[in-house]
């Protein structure tokens, strides 16, 4: 056997090993993910959701059971795959978590730009999460629907499929450079393309989530502004303009694919 052969075959021998250990890798992976779905904890924060969407709060002592959520007041049940949507007394596009905002507002009396502005994971906020992650729960299984008969549903497709795509930041990055191709990943970690639909039960499709990681509970307004922050950006902040027109992007490419929310993650 010549030189030039015997480079080839050990080169060959090498990269079937690199293959064979990430296999190894991932079906590990899988099997720990499978064998914590057995008890997601976010059944813990949906029984929470679902006490405090009927509880009497606020300064009003008010329930929520007269939000509308796009389908009509009271009903949950598929509302979640339907949104972002437009809503005709806001006249703005609402994602889940910002049109809580505005029923706790205008039913309870809560201060909707105050919890806004609530760190992560605290105070009323974590409440919002909470009931968020029941009433995603309330559609699992279903598909996303997404409306975009309105202008204003058309234009935040159109706002944030151009944030999706727009670079800046000390690394130059944007949404795109991590979630723009196919089979990419970070380490182990799976990156979905989500510049068309990644289908069921990935990407828009698996958020609200329970992260194994730290032990919280995130809703898409978090996990949009943790994508910022690993950009180098400020945050947009909860519930903004910014992300509702990026989860409308998101949720439109992902039309016809089931919800799995809420999911576990690492």
């Amino acid at each position: 056997m010549n030189k030039t052969m015997v480079l080839l075959v050990l080169g060959s021998l090498a990269m079937a090993s690199v293959h064979a250990q990430k296999s190894a890798a991932v079906q590990s992976i899988e099997e720990y993910r499978a064998m914590l779905a057995d008890g997601n904890p976010a059944e813990l924060f949906e029984a929470k959701g679902e006490d405090l969407w009927k509880q009497k709060r606020g300064p009003k002592a008010a329930s929520l059971e007269k939000c509308d959520l796009g389908l009509g007041p009271g009903v949950i049940k598929g509302a979640f795959v339907t949104l972002p949507r437009y809503f005709a007394d806001t006249n703005k596009v609402q994602d889940l978590e910002s049109r809580l905002l505005t029923c706790m507002e205008a039913l309870q009396g809560f201060n909707s730009a105050e919890i806004a502005k609530t760190p992560f994971g605290k105070g009323e906020q974590n409440n919002v999460t909470a009931m968020a992650t029941w009433i995603a729960g309330e559609s699992r299984d279903m598909t996303f629907n997404l409306p975009q008969a309105h202008p204003q549903e058309q234009i935040a497709y159109e706002v944030g499929k151009r944030l999706f795509f727009q670079r800046g930041g000390p690394h130059d990055f944007s949404c795109a450079s991590c979630h723009s191709g196919d089979n990419w990943r970070i380490r182990l970690q799976d990156l979905p393309n989500l510049t068309k639909n990644p289908g069921d039960g990935v990407g828009f499709a698996a958020w609200p989530a329970y992260r194994v990681s730290n032990g919280q509970m995130w809703g898409m307004q978090q996990r949009l502004n943790d994508c910022y922050r690993q950009q180098r950006f400020p945050y947009p902040g909860f519930a903004s303009d910014v992300t509702v027109a990026l989860g409308t992007y998101l949720g439109v490419n992902s039309q016809g694919s089931k919800s799995i929310a809420p999911a576990l993650k690492r």
